[in-house]
Order: structure tokens, then C-alpha cells, then sequence
């Protein structure tokens, strides 16, 4: 084998892994990314089961070209689970697209070697025959238009945590790993999510202006925090939790308390390495269990 790979046997599959000493951020190597990889994949993975998985691939590091992958490659091992989902009007031309779906270590550790840094999945989930279910998740992504900050987004997302409990729905926060915040909402299976989300949004905007905006001009988000609805378009996808960033220093999409959001007082308060983000996991377990679990109902 040559001196730069090295053979690796993962819960019964054998992986080839390379360039581990490359540095993928500025401080921070390949291996140290397969390492945290697996070492929060017991959290990590069952926010990726069954969803269809696309990966953002760096492999000449974050300072260099990325590029979105959403189609299994075709060396792909055949022991990695993959899905065929419809996907009219594809720039590809197709009419399918043949996901990878991380269900395991093995495979997630196969995407890490292949420099996906961030793994992004929709708000569905696939069936046994790797048919589309209707969504289970609904969210709220919240970003901050400069000058305001997170700490902005975190007076947001209470608001809007107080308006979704009016309906007797219960809401989750984690960073986004760069600025703002996402803000979960586990519910039973329902294809309203993006109805009902638009309607929350422009609902907060009407009685924040100040504050909120709920439309996608970029033009009215100086100073306010735009609280992005469309991610529930099944189309589109929000980074995992715990899923690395790409940045100058590597950063985490990291499950937060209400505590925290209601005590933070700077951006560095939200700011996790990867480092930081096990810790939590040992102190505190998955914070975003409750999505995995909760089935509320749309009203």
C-alpha cells in the first residue's frame, strides 16, 4: 500500500484512508477530521439515517475549490447504502438522483475520507424501498444581516420559540456553525411544513419589523435577522448537526440549550470547535435527541 494510505478495518468493512496528514484547514488535518468523525458519529449518525446525504467536498482544503456531490460516485463501495430519488429539472439532465445514505460508521467515515467536510440532509426521510416520506422535521434558519449578529438571531429564535409553543409545538436550537442559528421542530409526518413555516415568519416579522424579516430580498436584512422559511422546500437541505463548517478554523453545527441562547452576549459565546463539541457531547449527551424521538402534531 502506498506510504501515504492506510488500510483501516471499520465494524467489519476494510477502508483504504489517504493523505491524513494533509491539512484541510489551516491547523487542522485530514486525520483529525476522520478522528472527530468518528469519535461524535454515536450523536452524529442517527440525524443522518435514512436521509438521502450531499456532501460538500473540499480536497485541496477549505482555502481551496469545493464543490457540492450529491450523486453517489461510481466508485463507490457497494456495500454503501444508496437511494434513488426523483429529481426533475436536475442540471444534470436526469430525472434521478442515486444518494448516498450514512446509516453507519463505515460510510461516514468512506464520505470523511473523501474530504466532505460538511454533510447537509432534508427534512424527509426515505423508506425501507427508498421512497421519499413527507417530512418529519420542520426548521427555521435564522441569519443575521450584518451589523446584527447572533446574539440578534438568539432574541429571534425565542420569539419564535413562544410563538410555534402557542400551538403547542416544542423547538430546538443549534448553531449553524458560522453565524446564525437553525432552530428544529420534530413533528408527525405532514407536507405542510413549508405552509406553516412561511406563515410563522411573516407572522414574527409583522409584530417584530424592527427585528425580523421574513422575505428573501437581501436588501431588507441590514441590521435585522432574516428567518428563512424555504429550507422546507423538500428540494433543500440544512447542514446535519454536528456537522464541521468550512472556515478559516474548523467549526461545528452544535446543538445549544435555551440557556445558552438567552445568556449569550457575543458571537464567541455560539462558536464551537470540534474539540469543544465532543466535551458537550460527554457532559450532555445529544442535545437534539428529542428530534429523533418527538412526533408533534401540525396544527
Amino acid at each position: 500500500m502506498p506510504p501515504n494510505k492506510l488500510g483501516v478495518h471499520v465494524e467489519g468493512r476494510d477502508l483504504r484512508l489517504s493523505n491524513l496528514d494533509k491539512n484541510l484547514y489551516p491547523d487542522f488535518t485530514k486525520g483529525e477530521v476522520l478522528d472527530y468523525y468518528a469519535r461524535v458519529a454515536p450523536v452524529l449518525l442517527p440525524h443522518l439515517k435514512d436521509r438521502p446525504l450531499t456532501r460538500i467536498r473540499y480536497p485541496d482544503g477549505v482555502d481551496g475549490e469545493s464543490f457540492y456531490e450529491k450523486s453517489a460516485p461510481s466508485y463507490t463501495p457497494d456495500w454503501i447504502r444508496t437511494a434513488t430519488i426523483s429529481s426533475p429539472g436536475s442540471t444534470r439532465g436526469r430525472d434521478t438522483i442515486d444518494y448516498v445514505v450514512v446509516d453507519d460508521l463505515p460510510t461516514l467515515v468512506w464520505c470523511a475520507n473523501l474530504a466532505a467536510l460538511e454533510l447537509h440532509v432534508p427534512q424527509w426521510r426515505v423508506g425501507p424501498r427508498g421512497r421519499r416520506r413527507s417530512p418529519d422535521l420542520m426548521v427555521f434558519d435564522l441569519d443575521p444581516g450584518p451589523p446584527a449578529t447572533v446574539v440578534d438571531a438568539c432574541r429571534v429564535a425565542c420569539l419564535l420559540r413562544d410563538l410555534l409553543a402557542a400551538d403547542e409545538l416544542e423547538s430546538y436550537p443549534k448553531t449553524s456553525g458560522k453565524k446564525g442559528l437553525h432552530l428544529y421542530v420534530p413533528i408527525k409526518e405532514d407536507d405542510r411544513t413549508s405552509e406553516y413555516a412561511k406563515r410563522a415568519a411573516q407572522t414574527l416579522a409583522a409584530d417584530h419589523p424592527d427585528l425580523v424579516v421574513s422575505k428573501m430580498d437581501k436588501r431588507l436584512r441590514k441590521g435585522k435577522v432574516f428567518v428563512d422559511w424555504s429550507q422546507n422546500n423538500p428540494a433543500k437541505t440544512t447542514v446535519a448537526p454536528y456537522s464541521l463548517r468550512a472556515a478559516h478554523t474548523p467549526s461545528v453545527s452544535a446543538p445549544v440549550t435555551w440557556d445558552e441562547l438567552e445568556d449569550a452576549r457575543s458571537p464567541g459565546d455560539l462558536t464551537f470547535t470540534p474539540e469543544e463539541v465532543l466535551e458537550r457531547v460527554d457532559k450532555h449527551g445529544d442535545l437534539l435527541e428529542p428530534l429523533l424521538e418527538r412526533r408533534q402534531p401540525l396544527p
